[in-house]
């Protein structure tokens, strides 16, 4: 059995979540809480092999929680799950140590899918061996290394001598090459087609949008 532990801060949301998990022959619900400090207690408690974490909860979010968590529990295995999709969230997570992100509209057999893929020691964010037909220039490697490390597009220009629409110019097109619609997006992708040398946890989140 697949123990797991869902956190949310809205009920209808979490009793809804437990609800599709319940019918899973090889999932049981050990625990569901509505906050981070819960969320806390209940992991150091009840051991889960996966959480389901809300992102943003009253008092202490999903993130500080997952912290909190990967600190007491290194091999702790969770997965965001929430209505935000945008940078400021998605790369602070990995970089918290989360294994997955998935949004609140996912389905439910991609829902399950993902907690055994985790459960089973499985990253969601699978790395691919080459570029896939990926390519930036020099300038563009220089300028996503730096939106990995959380600069601004302002914080970009001063380090790379450029002027910041130059800076907009290339993170456009680097959106473009990746498909990415945000820069955390790119930089998720960017790490998956192995532009980038280090996972997204070890980079940072950039808390700033694409235009600056």
């Amino acid at each position: 059995m697949i123990r797991v532990l869902v956190a949310d801060d809205h009920p209808v949301v979490r009793q809804g979540l437990c609800a599709m998990l319940d019918i899973e022959p090889d999932i049981e619900v050990v625990a569901d809480v509505g906050d981070g400090a819960a969320a806390v207690a209940k992991a150091l408690e009840t051991v889960p092999d996966v959480v389901l974490m809300d992102v943003q909860m009253a008092g202490m979010d999903g993130i500080e929680a997952l912290r909190q968590i990967r600190q007491h529990q290194p091999q702790a295995k969770v997965v965001m799950l929430t209505t935000f999709g945008h940078e400021n969230y998605v790369v602070p997570s990995f970089k918290a140590g989360a294994q997955g992100y998935l949004l609140k509209d996912v389905s439910r057999a991609e829902l399950v899918d993902s907690i055994r893929r985790v459960a089973g020691g499985e990253s969601l964010l699978e790395r691919s061996p080459a570029t896939g037909g990926v390519t930036v220039s020099p300038r563009e490697l220089e300028v996503l290394s730096c939106i990995a490390a959380e600069l601004s597009n302002r914080e970009i220009a001063e380090r790379l001598f450029l002027s910041e629409n130059t800076v907009k110019t290339h993170v456009g097109h680097i959106l473009n090459k990746l498909g990415a619609t945000d820069r955390s997006g790119a930089v998720l992708r960017a790490w998956r087609h192995g532009l980038l040398a280090e996972a997204p946890e070890g980079t940072g989140g950039a808390n700033h949008p694409a235009g600056g």
